[in-house]
């Protein structure tokens, strides 16, 4: 089920909320934990129901072990974490990584026969099986160091099949939500919370519907044709998924956080305007931050840290960033793109070092290029197509500028974002078909990323006043003509 249906907008929504609250109403704040976990598992297998299995399974192991975990006197502590951290690796890598793995492992033909005996080429992705798995894991980590509490199966079952953040976060911690669950307050129905989560919702899902879903025409057709695209054509195709990549998945996260405070749960914060940064390191403190914080506290620093020297420092933000890239995905784009960005975080450190600084806008200039020649490298369906994007987009294929947009951009006989979906309610005239034009809009997108408010700024303004409802007013009934054209959210496929 989708954040962005009409299934779970005027069905599924309203009961989750009639049925959490009607229950806290009543004091029955274990009832109302129940009913909202057999929610997220409806949520959860309306999706793929075979696949519930799946989960539950995962839930029902983790919690086994981490309760054996939370008693200290247990023998071979260490040992059951151990059980526990692999069976979660072991059943990530089975969905994500075998056929990547033993592709590259074994020779052409005897990897055709595994295939053909085990069905690799066959496993579907279940939805959120990353978020999820990372999740326990620390939740098994935590257990071992002392940090849980005797929590309920019930208790901990919500908190992993959570659905505002269930299918591709943010990334939560056991002490960030489990504890909220306990007060009485959270059954309480309140106009503030469900106003500001309103709100919340709305403005991530408009950055879904009404941005990222319009311009990812331009995004695959470059992606698809990237031998024969021009040079304004490959910094089209660059810039729009580098904005639809933002909208996508900071309007998901921004759905997910309203979601939560309409039940009075607050998740944390995954995007904090990163467009705005100024070095990769900042980047990272702003761009899937529950992620960042993941790797930095699971890995980074069990692995030394800086703690070790700055060789060593700099070899554990390159195998964190690898393992980073790995984790969105099994291909080698994904794990050089992580090298890469371990690259440019080694790079910032030392340029730090030497306490060398650049004029802000130069500093923001050249953050925002290397990070888009990531999510080139990101994007791209093989290393040949990235290689070749890469080099139109810097001129090596030679420098054309047209007036008109032909070619393989034909989707950009159409300016902008589709104005012509909103139908005749909103319609405007296409000024112009022009793929300067197209560039020029995304450069007016990038802007806008860099100048306004994020959705927390805005929401913090939030007052009670006519003009916030009428806007908020407007801009869903935008969002709910749109929906006619319901598409996945990126990171679903991670």
């Amino acid at each position: 089920m989708l954040f962005n249906s009409y299934v779970f907008i005027f069905i599924f929504l309203p009961l989750t909320l009639v049925a959490f609250y009607t229950l806290g109403r009543l004091k029955l704040a274990k009832g109302a934990i129940a009913a909202l976990a057999l929610a997220s598992l409806f949520f959860y297998a309306y999706w793929n129901p075979p696949y519930l299995l799946l989960l539950a399974g995962s839930i029902v192991a983790n919690y086994l072990v981490g309760r054996l975990l939370s008693n200290p006197d247990m023998a071979n502590r260490k040992g059951i974490l151990g059980v526990g951290v692999t069976f979660n690796l072991l059943l990530i890598g089975y969905y994500k990584y075998a056929a990547f793995l033993l592709g590259n492992i074994l020779p052409g033909g005897v990897y055709a026969s595994v295939d053909g005996a085990l069905g690799l080429g066959d496993i579907f992705l279940p939805l959120g099986i990353s978020f999820f798995t990372f999740q326990q894991i620390a939740y098994l980590v935590d257990a071992y160091q002392g940090q849980t509490k005797d929590y309920g199966f019930v208790d901990y079952c919500l908190f992993v099949s959570f659905f505002p953040q269930l299918i591709a976060g943010p990334i939560v911690h056991h002490k960030e939500v489990l504890p909220q669950f306990y007060k009485p307050e959270t059954f309480q129905f309140s106009h503030r919370s469900l106003a500001l989560g309103l709100t919340t919702f709305v403005l991530g899902l408009s950055k879904k519907v009404l941005i990222a879903d319009n311009i990812s025409p331009w995004v695959g057709t470059v992606f698809s044709h990237a031998a024969d695209v021009s040079f304004i054509e490959a910094w089209v195709g660059a810039l729009s998924y580098t904005l639809q990549l933002y909208f996508d998945f900071s309007g998901y996260s921004d759905m997910a956080i309203g979601l939560g405070l309409m039940l009075n749960i607050q998740l944390p914060l995954n995007f904090n305007s990163p467009y705005k940064a100024t070095s990769i390191v900042d980047f990272w403190r702003r761009w899937h931050i529950t992620l960042s914080n993941f790797l930095r506290d699971y890995l980074y620093i069990p692995l030394g840290g800086s703690r070790r020297g700055e060789l060593r420092r700099y070899g554990n933000l390159m195998a964190t960033m690898l393992l980073g890239g790995l984790w969105h995905g099994a291909g080698w784009t994904f794990v050089l793109w992580g090298g890469l960005h371990g690259a440019f975080l080694s790079v910032n450190h030392l340029w730090r070092k030497q306490k060398l600084a650049l004029p802000g806008f130069l500093a923001w200039g050249i953050t925002f290029l290397a990070v888009m020649v990531g999510w080139v490298l990101f994007r791209a369906a093989t290393l040949g197509d990235a290689r070749t994007l890469l080099a139109t987009l810097f001129g090596l294929n030679g420098v054309v500028i047209p007036g008109e947009a032909s070619g393989k951009l034909g989707v950009l006989t159409k300016f902008g974002l589709q104005l012509q979906s909103w139908k005749d309610l909103t319609y405007l005239p296409v000024l112009n078909n022009s793929k300067l034009l197209a560039l020029l809009a995304l450069v007016v997108l990038v802007v806008a990323c860099v100048r306004l408010p994020n959705t927390q700024q805005i929401v913090e303004r939030l007052r009670p006043r006519w003009h916030w409802a009428c806007g908020i007013g407007v801009l869903s009934t935008f969002c709910l003509l749109s929906l006619s054209r319901v598409s996945e959210f990126l990171y679903f496929q991670f």
